[in-house]
């Protein structure tokens, strides 16, 4: 019995060098945190012992250097909007986004009003969306593991 569950010597696992990098980076997303107001709440409590998104590789970094995913979290204004553009310049090829909430999404409840920006993903390209306001830290989770799992496969991102 514990002879079946041992793999032989003479098994070898073929790959592209591409194939194997997507695996990497899809394994260890590095988000940066954006957090602009009530969504920023959720998505720190995703990173909680709850949900724990440590065990799906994901280590908030605060420099755009360092990271290749931005979660945008809550109500972009016209005066953040710069600043927001900014990191986003300065994050590495390859980057994601994912865009989290209601407010980052399309506006929310300050949709009406002068100074929100009613989609951000006029202005950045949106590789996820998490829906809600503001939504649970189980749906900015999943988000990731459906991100992750583009990226592994090698499909291109919206």
């Amino acid at each position: 019995m514990v002879l079946n569950r041992m793999r032989s010597l003479t098994d070898i696992f073929f790959s592209t060098v591409s194939a194997m990098g997507r695996w990497a980076s899809g394994k260890s997303m590095w988000p940066l945190s954006c957090g602009l107001s009530c969504c920023a709440i959720e998505m720190m409590h995703a990173a909680a012992s709850r949900v724990d998104l440590n065990r799906y590789g994901c280590l908030f970094r605060a420099s755009p250097k360092q990271a290749d995913l931005m979660i945008i979290a809550g109500t972009v204004t016209k005066k953040m909007l710069p600043q927001l553009l900014t990191l986003y310049d300065q994050m590495l090829f390859p980057k994601y986004v994912i865009a989290m909430g209601g407010c980052a999404i399309n506006g929310g409840l300050y949709s009406e009003s002068e100074s929100v920006v009613s989609n951000v993903g006029d202005y950045i390209r949106i590789d996820a969306i998490v829906p809600g306001c503001p939504p649970p830290p189980e749906r900015l989770a999943m988000a990731i593991l459906e991100l992750q799992a583009k990226v592994i496969k090698g499909c291109q991102t919206s």
